[in-house]
């Protein structure tokens, strides 16, 4: 077990360069844009911004703190992709093998060629086996029913015939990138290679060591009075607070979703990552995994935008229109320099109530941004989240 440090607490020393985000911040709440922020920015030495502003539920008038608990649902998939390659560097789990030969339920793939005349799917077999590093980068042929049409396609003709497979592939592994939940199925590699749970896994090899006292599956009763509520952007673009899901101790784990955490906690592992795994007396990776994670695994297919099957859930997804993107070993990259903002090389994901987060290894720079909002990519929240990504650049790009 990695040695214990406390959470990155500290405040950042006051400074002139947050008024100018802390203002625009602000102003996005005070517009009824957003109900609520938490901003956190830090290189890998100090936190270098945090701001809390707004509400964490509007009905109630609760306010918003830099220690208020959010979902960040596929923000869970980073935190997955550290602990299957620490178990790679062990020795566990390999990156190429048949990830059959840890889990034997990838075992006899079939993927979609399409559809009869009738409408009925028409699978075949998948002509090679699903590796660690086809379901870490989603390349793997799984792919979410909230993205892929073809998916809402066959799960409707599946419910006709139930000898059909739930979830089969949607394309032949490795030729091509679709975001699914390939990382639930990396998360139960995890656990048969280690023996543990995932939760219980994550709390010994990761959360615990860095600290992360309020990144968990299920939620104590003090953290949960810390918990911001979701809030639903209806179609005149008002926002109506929803009630606090309801609190059930879990039994199974999801390594792409499902899990609870705070600003300074995300961080803290952001702050892991930019500084080659180590922080505060506690590694989780080596720097040679770290520098791996941040390398393109896919080619030149084009990763990270996305068409919903449900603007309820999810608007349309391309956060950098015009910009090649690559997927990583948890992360998706940019490999162009985003306006004012991240440099090329960069790294990031998000969670579908609207958190995000990125890490710059160029400039040294991680940054965190939680909302509740839904439908994911919300307008507003992106817009938010981009003037925050440029007052950092713009006032501490040189730190």
């Amino acid at each position: 077990m990695l040695p214990r440090r406390s959470s990155l607490a500290a405040p950042p020393p006051e400074a002139a360069e947050r008024a100018d985000i802390d203002r625009i911040l602000q102003a996005k709440v005070a517009a009824g844009e957003i109900p609520g922020i938490v901003a956190m920015a830090a290189n890998e030495r100090s936190v270098l911004y945090q701001g809390a502003f707004g509400f964490r539920n509007m009905a109630d008038g609760a306010r918003m703190s830099t220690d208020t608990v959010f979902r960040i649902a596929s923000m869970v998939k980073l935190l997955t992709s550290v602990a299957a390659l620490q178990l790679v560097e062990q020795g566990k789990l390999r990156l190429d093998e048949p990830a059959a030969a840890v889990d034997p339920s990838l075992a006899a793939e079939q993927v979609l060629a399409g559809f009869d005349a009738k409408g009925v799917p028409r699978l075949r077999l998948a002509q090679k086996p699903i590796t660690l590093r086809q379901l870490l980068s989603h390349t793997s042929g799984f792919s979410y029913v909230l993205w892929d049409p073809n998916v809402v396609r066959y799960l409707k003709a599946a419910r006709h015939h139930p000898h059909l497979p739930r979830k089969p592939l949607m394309f032949e592994p490795g030729t091509r990138w679709a975001y699914g939940n390939s990382i639930d199925h990396v998360g139960r590699m995890v656990e048969i290679a280690s023996g543990q749970s995932l939760d219980r896994y994550f709390r010994d090899h990761i959360t615990g060591p860095l600290g992360m006292d309020d990144t968990a599956f299920s939620l104590s009763e003090k953290q949960r009075a810390r918990e911001a509520s979701l809030h639903v952007r209806e179609a005149d673009g008002a926002l109506v607070p929803q009630p606090l899901e309801r609190q059930a101790m879990p039994t199974t784990f999801s390594g792409g979703g499902g899990i609870y955490s705070t600003a300074p906690d995300y961080l803290t592992l952001t702050q892991a990552l930019l500084a080659g795994g180590s922080l505060g007396g506690a590694r989780i990776l080596r720097p040679e995994t770290v520098a791996l994670m941040s390398v393109n695994q896919i080619g030149n297919l084009q990763a990270g935008v996305l068409k919903t099957t449900n603007p309820a859930l999810s608007n349309d997804v391309d956060f950098f229109p015009g910009t090649r993107l690559r997927w990583g070993l948890g992360h998706m990259i940019n490999l162009d320099p985003v306006r004012e903002g991240r440099r090329a090389g960069s790294l990031t994901w998000a969670g579908l109530f609207n958190t995000y987060y990125w890490i710059d290894p160029t400039m040294r720079i991680a940054g965190v941004i939680m909302m509740q909002i839904l439908p994911f990519a919300d307008t507003h929240a992106l817009v938010a989240y981009r003037h925050f990504e440029r007052g950092i650049y713009r006032d501490f790009g040189q730190a």
